[in-house]
């Protein structure tokens, strides 16, 4: 059964399970995310579903995280619904994260919304001011596996980030970007 299907079944249950666990401390849904991470059977997929939604800006229905996704500040993300994010992926939302519907983030992703700064000269640049930079991507993206999305980036709607690549400026709807820094490469 997909994940859709299940959605549509038992959904009023999956909602009742977030709201249990939206009381729960942060501290303590983010030692239970730790504990579901090494696993990727239907059970542990539903409970990181289940945290997320509860934490989140907001949640859409049938989101997945796989297993060993790392996900920081998940009060700073609004996701939309049919939502991938495959394995080995580190998202760090602390500047704000929005993905829209039906989104695909392949394996070993990176997406970061904040940089350090390096402009006081008297402190190591880790101790220096961090900038925080929103990151939105829109409807019907996929993005390929090992690719790098860096703060303040904004993804068109059916555009496609190549594998490897490093986006760090906006990418138009309707294109397929690769390379590092990503460039255009075609449009679809």
């Amino acid at each position: 059964m997909t994940g859709r299907l299940l959605f549509d079944r038992f959904g009023f249950l999956i909602k009742a399970m977030a709201s249990f666990f939206s009381f729960l401390p942060r501290p303590v849904g983010s030692f239970l995310w730790s504990l579901t991470g090494p696993f990727s059977g239907v059970i542990s997929v539903l409970f990181r579903y289940v945290l997320f939604s509860s934490k989140a800006g907001s949640a859409g229905k049938n989101i997945y995280f796989g297993s060993s996704v790392i996900m920081k500040n998940i009060a700073y993300c609004k996701f939309g619904s049919n939502v991938s994010v495959h394995d080995f992926c580190y998202i760090d939302a602390v500047g704000g994260l929005k993905i829209g519907d039906n989104v695909s983030i392949a394996h070993s992703c990176s997406i970061v919304t904040f940089n350090h700064s390096w402009s006081d000269r008297n402190a190591p640049i880790k101790y220096n001011q961090v900038n925080l930079a929103a990151v939105f991507i829109s409807d019907d993206v996929w993005v390929g596996c090992g690719a790098r999305i860096m703060p303040g980036v904004k993804i068109g709607k059916r555009s496609i980030v190549a594998a490897g690549a490093v986006v760090t400026s906006d990418v138009p709807s309707g294109v397929i970007v690769a390379g590092v820094p990503a460039r255009i490469v075609k449009k679809i």
